[in-house]
């Protein structure tokens, strides 16, 4: 074969003129008709784009690297792989076929590449070098490329040829093996086999199958099929430098280059956007250079982001001197330019200036620097006056001095701002972001825009079809694809608000709506599940900031911005992000970017305060209290409608009703709690019935909306209350018991054992799902209760069973094994429902209160409406600080603390341990309730010498210091004893003080002789024990520092003595212990929320938060100063 002439590199022309782009018709097929056999070559189409012969009329040698279209793209920044060895070789088909193909071939460190002329850009085939497992020599001036499936021959012009070939090709893998051990240990890492950022088949126009495509870094890689890809055979591959992809309709897109057009189809609308996301990532990769970043990373410390630690970080802050990764960078951007500058060290590289580079590489070492930065951030001015007038300013003072670095760093935080809280501002917006680019575009049917809510279903036919593109911020809406100027637009920042109603509220069966600042709602409409969806989340990208995006993660039915208040002062109004799931809101706020979730049907109250102006809508969890502002009244119309119906009851089930903080649905607490009060007492309670129009009304109202109704005593007949209650559980669709496991219980009644069958009833329990598990719980409780006082109402065991049987199995009384279980339930409610003796002793009490209470109000001409009025003082007993509260049975001592305070307006400060005391006058001595005790036993014990007290705990800190430094649960040590013996109950002590040894353990108090005995002289469980600090001064203890201790027994007799410290730590210790052992450790509530309301205690998650005013007049007064005056709230602080 004679040997072509070639032109020497010095006559090739650097910048050659290409051919004009190929249109779709003038594309090459990809059938073209080669003489290889056809494995090799059917994907060996690829139409490259030719320069003008004309330019290239002499030959090259073939050892020379001839310049290359591929070789410096016009304005292509990419450093340019080098070039091995290049030249003309024949080729030979792998299967034995003599015919040979002059193939230009050219070898570069990564990849060996073979083109039909040297004037292609794109290869027919190349082999990636780290896949070549070795060269072979074969004779006749051939050579043979050997990979793990595949040889490749190829033969030169001459014997030295081959051997410069062979030689260039053992180099390169040479090379290849060291870089790949290298790159596991050298911290920046090598280039290597990277991870592609996005692979997978697409079509390619001119080709009959799909090729498997691999954005791999700045490079788009086309392969025959997976298998060669996973080989490292592939076809060609486009430096993206040069590359621009745009899309063409819904599944299709090209990739644009001066040589060719590629035209690619996906196989859906999301993975055309994904793989058009990935290609665009690589023109952003291509255009970017890793000087910079290589000269900063030379610097250990910057190899890594300051904020998180992830490796090779891209990205600085160039007046906070430190680099960070790429989503750190999002994060700062929030925090604004005058705060952070934000720049890539890879694609912003006019920022980057020899001084600033080297101030970056030194702020980690520099002392001086780091001092200066440390002053700036404390709050030192950038421009203050030096007091030398030559040289005002720091900046002067650092270039007088020479100090370059110094320089640098001052110039670039000229602008830097402290951040600053300012009160007066009437709202802190923190939404405003620099949001991610989100791109989409196709067909949607839209409405015309709307002043108010959208109350009527909006048919087909007013919906518009209008070509929708999303890019730069902006949702424009077009007449056509075609159309150049848009119908309308709408700025992603306007968004306030984007809801999606539920499938065929409107004519189409998809459809969502958009919210903005100006009061205007935009419909769109589609058929589509899937694109539905897709512009959904397109959207919701947009206008969310990084801030609030795990919202995103979930799908929901509204989400956006809304201004909120919380604290006490409600002194600022701030914007928290919101997303509505059911029957859940999850909230995202400035001060705690962690989402937050309230469960709507677990509020306590949700109620909308003030004017029609300046409504307020209220939402009680917990006692914590989350206000939310209608600043624009169109979208919080919206959310206050969806929050309503989300947070009722959603159907007939059990856990879909509004639930309490047991998960006992708030229907059920009504009625119980209402019998449990108003009609223990009443004859036939549940066996008679109530009237059945009054029945049906109460259980609407409270199907509705069991939360708002509230039922009271003259209003509501116990009889209707009791028939609505078994009603509602006789309707459940699923039945208490559920329809799966209902028979499984009517067996277990037919069990002879009685052990035996209270451990199945106990397996079958647990087996329930947790509401209906603590319904159980609750209603046996309160059918237990209810048994105690037959003689009374005379409904014994065996009567409630016959009533309750068939309502909770639903069997029309078809079945008698239904009133067993009822029956075997009460009985065994102890042992079922593993109820200790201190629950069941509380039970009782607070049962017996009521009871008793309501005999004394019959008997005294007055009723109680379920609620019983006392009198409690504040700090001192006198006529000005007493205050008459009602006490309903569920009342703990630390709601009734906190009413006490709200209703004399009092803060609470930190460290404020804010307590109600039983005194009793008689005895000089005074007990501080338990926060969780139950408030309503207590006054029924009380005697006509004692009274409660809301004052501070002096002693309480102290108290939780030594609980927190102590070692074990035990406490033992000496006091002094003394022991009540009275005579004839004549409450006259004897004998005096003496010195005892005491052990007290989380289950018992032992009294000792002495040190060394062994035995105790007494024992007294310690959770029947009241404690009580002072000892009256009659009984002359021996110090200052005593307790009275009262136990009683299980007859119900009181046995009373006096013990004495030596110290006043001593006696705290002592008394806090006592109250660590009863209560399980918790002494004080970890939550400060539960008692504190003062900013910050009270904190919804890390959002203060205002607890429910115990006074309506109080809600009312704090919600007008909320809209009206913020500041009006202080003044009578």
């Amino acid at each position: 074969m004679t040997k072509k002439e070639e032109p020497p590199p010095s006559r090739v022309p650097r910048a050659v003129r290409v051919a004009s782009l190929l249109s779709e018709g003038e594309e090459l097929s990809g059938d073209d008709q080669g003489d290889e056999e056809e494995d090799d070559h059917a994907y060996e189409g690829v139409p490259n784009g030719g320069w003008h012969t004309s330019s290239l009329s002499l030959s090259l040698p073939s050892t020379i690297a001839a310049p290359h279209p591929m070789d410096g793209p016009p304005g292509g920044s990419t450093p340019v792989t080098p070039v091995i060895k290049a030249g003309w070789l024949d080729k030979n088909p792998p299967q034995g076929s003599y015919i040979y193909q002059k193939r230009w071939v050219r070898l570069d460190t990564d990849h060996l590449r073979y083109f039909d002329s040297n004037k292609d850009a794109y290869s027919k085939r190349f082999i990636s070098v780290a896949c070549i497992s070795h060269v072979a020599a074969i004779g006749d001036q051939k050579f043979e490329v050997i990979t793990n499936n595949r040889t490749f021959a190829f033969r030169a012009e001459s014997d030295v040829e081959r051997k410069e070939w062979m030689q260039a090709l053992q180099q390169a893998m040479a090379e290849q093996r060291a870089r790949a051990r290298l790159s596991s240990a050298y911290l920046l890492g090598v280039p290597g086999s990277e991870q592609p950022d996005r692979a997978g088949s697409l079509e390619l126009r001119g080709f009959k199958n799909k090729l498997y495509v691999a954005v791999v870094g700045d490079k788009v890689q086309l392969y025959k099929n997976l298998e060669e890809y996973h080989l490292g055979i592939g076809i060609t591959f486009i430096d993206m430098s040069v590359g621009n992809v745009k899309e063409v309709d819904r599944r299709s897109f090209d990739l644009t280059t001066p040589y060719r057009i590629f035209s690619f189809s996906a196989d859906s609308e999301l993975e055309k956007e994904q793989w058009l996301e990935a290609m665009q990532g690589a023109i952003a990769e291509a255009l970017s250079t890793s000087e910079v970043a290589e000269r900063i990373w030379a610097a250990a410390p910057n190899r890594f982001c300051a904020d998180c630690g992830a490796p090779q970080p891209d990205w600085a802050s160039i007046n906070l001197c430190v680099v960070i990764c790429k989503r750190c960078a999002g994060e700062h951007r929030g925090l604004g330019a005058g705060v952070s500058k934000v720049r890539s060290l890879k694609m912003d590289r006019k920022v980057w200036t020899e001084t600033l580079i080297e101030a970056l590489c030194a702020a980690v070492t520099t002392t001086d620097l780091a001092e200066t930065q440390a002053l700036l951030g404390c709050g030192a001015g950038i421009n203050c006056f030096s007091g030398d007038p030559e040289a005002p300013t720091p900046l002067a003072l650092a270039e007088q001095a020479g100090q370059t670095l110094q320089m640098e760093f001052l110039r670039n935080n000229r602008t830097t701002e402290v951040p600053r809280l300012d009160s007066m501002k009437p709202l802190e917006k923190h939404y405003s972001v620099v949001l991610p680019t989100v791109s989409h575009s196709g067909f949607l049917y839209k409405t015309a825009s709307a002043g108010k809510l959208l109350q009527d279903r909006r048919a087909r036919e007013e919906f518009s079809r209008r070509w929708c593109v999303l890019g730069d911020g902006v949702l424009s809406y077009f007449e056509n694809e075609r159309a150049v100027t848009p119908n309308g637009e709408i700025r992603a920042s306007e968004i306030v608000c984007l809801a999606v109603p539920p499938p065929d509220t409107h004519g189409f069966e998809h459809t969502f709506e958009v919210y903005t600042e100006g009061e205007r709602l935009y419909l769109f409409g589609l058929e589509s599940t899937e694109q539905a969806h897709e512009w959904v989340k397109c959207i919701a990208k947009a206008f969310v900031p990084p801030l609030a995006e795990d919202l995103l993660a979930r799908d929901f039915e509204r989400l956006g911005r809304l201004p909120y208040k919380a604290g006490l002062s409600l002194q600022r109004a701030q914007e928290g992000w919101f997303s509505l799931s059911g029957s859940e809101l999850r909230a995202v706020f400035p001060e705690g970017p962690c989402e937050e979730p309230l469960q709507l049907r677990k509020l306590q109250e949700l109620s909308i305060q003030g004017d029609s102006e300046n409504q307020v809508l209220v939402l009680v969890e917990r006692r914590r209290t989350l206000y939310i502002q209608g600043e624009r009244r169109l979208d919080f119309m919206g959310w206050l409608g969806a929050i309503q119906k989300a947070a009722a009851s959603m159907g007939d089930t059990l856990s879909e009703q509004q639930l309490g903080d047991s998960d006992i649905p708030v229907i059920v607490y009504r009625c119980v709690d209402y019998i449990t009060q108003c009609g223990l007492t009443s004859e036939g309670i549940y066996r008679k019935c109530g009237q059945t129009s009054k029945t049906q009304r109460l259980l609407e109202s409270l199907r509705q909306d069991a939360r708002s109704v509230h039922l009271k005593e003259g209003e509501q007949h116990v009889d209707d209350v009791s028939s609505a209650l078994k009603r509602f559980l006789r309707d459940l669709p699923d039945g208490l018991f559920t329809r799966a496991q209902r028979l499984a219980w009517l067996e277990a009644s037919e069990i002879e054992d009685e052990e035996e069958k209270v451990s199945r009833y106990r397996e079958l329990l647990v087996r329930l799902p947790p509401v209906n598990r603590a319904t159980v719980k609750a209603l046996i409780s309160h059918l237990y209760c209810v048994q105690c006082f037959s003689d009374t109402n005379q409904m014994n065991v065996h009567n409630l069973a016959i009533v309750f049987g068939p309502t909770l199995f639903q069997t029309d009384g078809q079945d008698y094994k239904a009133g067993r279980v009822v029956e075997d339930l009460i009985n065994h409610y102890v042992v079922v429902f593993s109820v200790d003796e201190e629950e069941l002793r509380k039970q009782r009490e607070e049962i017996t209160a009521i009871v008793k209470m309501r005999v004394a109000g019959t008997a005294s001409g007055t009723q109680h409406a379920g609620d019983f009025i006392c009198t409690v003082y504040l700090e001192e007993k006198k006529a000005e600080t007493e205050q008459h509260i009602k006490i309903p049975a569920s009342m703990t001592a630390e709601e009734l603390t906190l009413e006490i305070l709200d209703r004399r307006n009092v803060g609470i400060r930190e460290k404020d341990y804010w307590t109600c005391f039983e005194v009793n006058e008689r005895e000089e001595a005074e007990r501080p309730l338990h926060f969780a005790e139950k408030v309503l036993p207590i006054l029924h014990g009380l005697g006509t010498d004692s009274h409660l007290v809301v004052k501070k705990h002096q002693a309480m800190e102290a108290m939780l210091l030594y609980l927190a430094s102590r070692v074990g649960d035990t406490k033992h040590g000496m006091m002094k004893f003394r022991e009540d013996r009275s005579l004839l109950g004549l409450g006259l002590p004897s004998g005096g003080f003496h010195d005892r040894y005491f052990i007290l353990n989380s289950s018992c108090l032992r009294l000792y002789k002495e040190v060394r005995s062994h035995r105790p002289e007494k024992e007294w469980p310690v959770k029947s024990l009241k404690v009580y600090l002072g000892v009256k001064k009659k009984l002359r203890p021996p110090t200052c520092w005593g307790f009275t201790v009262v136990h009683e027994t299980e007859k119900h007799e009181k046995q009373q003595w006096y013990l004495c410290c030596d110290t006043q730590m001593e006696l705290r210790e002592w008394f806090a212990t006592f109250l660590f052992v009863q209560h399980d450790g918790l002494v004080w509530p970890s939550e400060p929320s539960r008692v504190s309301r003062a900013v910050p205690e009270v904190r919804l998650g890390s959002v203060s938060l205002i607890p429910l005013r115990g006074s309506e007049n109080e809600m009312r007064r704090s919600v007008a100063a909320f809209t009206a005056d913020p500041l009006s709230l202080l003044r009578n602080v």
